[in-house]
């Protein structure tokens, strides 16, 4: 069983910028693609970035493009999404998850607490 546990969200203004942490435990990340994602109460829940096991493949929603920046330290377990200009509409609150592609691992299924980001203009 997967554990994770993300941290760094807040209250910011328009034009600032965060940075988060997924932690893993009961696992390691050396061999995961990993994923982070959002939600807005009454929305879907919205793919943000990838990053493959190894770090090598990256990809990001055309949303957040030179905006976001995602990375990983293997020998922490620990994925990291650098957030920049930050906008209102990225209030929501993030979470981070083995990743297939743009979309959770079919199999994964425990959600860790997500970190909350309200972004006032």
């Amino acid at each position: 069983q997967v554990l994770l546990v993300e941290s760094g969200g807040g209250l910011v203004q328009a034009g600032d910028s965060l940075k988060f942490t997924c932690t893993a435990s009961g696992s390691s990340f050396s061999e995961e693609n990993m994923g982070w994602f959002r939600q807005v109460p009454g929305k879907e829940r919205e793919f943000l970035a990838f990053i493959g096991g190894a770090g090598a493949t990256i990809y990001y929603h055309d949303s957040v493009k030179g905006r976001f920046t995602i990375s990983r330290d293997n020998g922490k377990n620990t994925v990291y999404l650098q957030m920049n200009n930050l906008k209102p509409e990225d209030t929501a609150v993030y979470y981070c998850a083995p990743a297939l592609g743009r979309a959770p691992a079919g199999w994964f299924h425990s959600w860790g607490q997500g970190t909350q980001v309200t972004v006032s203009s």
